[in-house]
């Protein structure tokens, strides 16, 4: 697939790494979706990248939302080819801290948002893409999941967090396995510690502190870097259920 033919759905669009793969997209000549519970920013977001943007509110926690907003997407783009799934949360917090033990309530939700949100989004997505006309390579569309290396070396207090980031990653196969008789891949990029909003809002102190953690390149990753790896792998037909670092080669520490 080219990306000029892209048309997708990115989650988490309003801002950071979500934001920066729709802008991408849309600069190649693709079309974009983006998906968002902020309303403001993600239509502001849209506005900004141009004619080739869209906007739809949706909690992709919500099933109905998230089968209502695909739907939506698919209609204003003529179909649906791609998902990037980059709605989530940080959710940090110690399972025994200085409160007291972690409430369910609060792992539930980051359940719920990063794991939870990105298997609705895929089934969804994948419904309408099995409708697509197939390319050469009997091709429909490609599903992208966002892990993180905490799946791999998750710190102190992300229990919950890595708890997400590893499930997205384990469930990448068993979802391209089944989705090849669709001719549907599924992959998942890992990112380190890259320059969104959350890190830009620490002192330039701590910023330089965790770029010094990241062996080289010796910075933070920026968006863009993530954004053209979508494009690699939505153009590379044989990536298909892997899980891809893109972390500069860090192994975090325990905290």
């Amino acid at each position: 697939m080219k990306i000029a033919e892209a048309r997708a759905v990115i989650t988490g669009g309003a801002s950071g790494l979500g934001n920066a793969v729709a802008r991408h997209l849309a600069a190649a000549g693709g079309q974009v979706t983006l998906l968002d519970v902020q309303e403001g920013p993600g239509r502001a977001a849209a506005d900004a990248i141009g004619a080739r943007a869209s906007f739809v509110k949706c909690d992709v926690t919500a099933e109905a939302e998230v089968v209502s907003a695909m739907e939506a997407a698919a209609e204003r783009m003529g179909g649906i080819n791609l998902l990037v799934n980059c709605a989530g949360v940080i959710g940090a917090a110690r399972v025994l801290g200085r409160n007291g033990p972690m409430a369910g309530e609060f792992f539930t939700k980051v359940i719920h948002i990063n794991l939870i949100g990105t298997f609705l989004c895929d089934k969804a997505a994948a419904a309408l893409m099995q409708k697509n006309t197939p390319n050469e390579d009997g091709e429909r569309g490609l599903l992208i999941h966002t892990s993180s290396v905490a799946a791999f070396e998750g710190q102190i207090g992300q229990a919950a967090y890595s708890a997400t980031k590893a499930a997205v990653m384990g469930m990448t196969l068993p979802i391209a396995r089944e989705f090849a008789a669709f001719g549907i891949r599924c992959m998942a990029i890992a990112p380190g510690i890259f320059l969104t909003p959350m890190i830009e809002s620490m002192s330039k102190e701590h910023q330089e502190s965790l770029a010094k953690q990241i062996p080289f390149p010796a910075r933070l990753g920026r968006p863009e870097e993530f954004a053209r790896l979508v494009a690699s792998i939505f153009e590379i037909a044989m990536l298909n259920g892997e899980t891809i670092r893109l972390d500069g080669a860090i192994r975090m520490q325990p905290k």
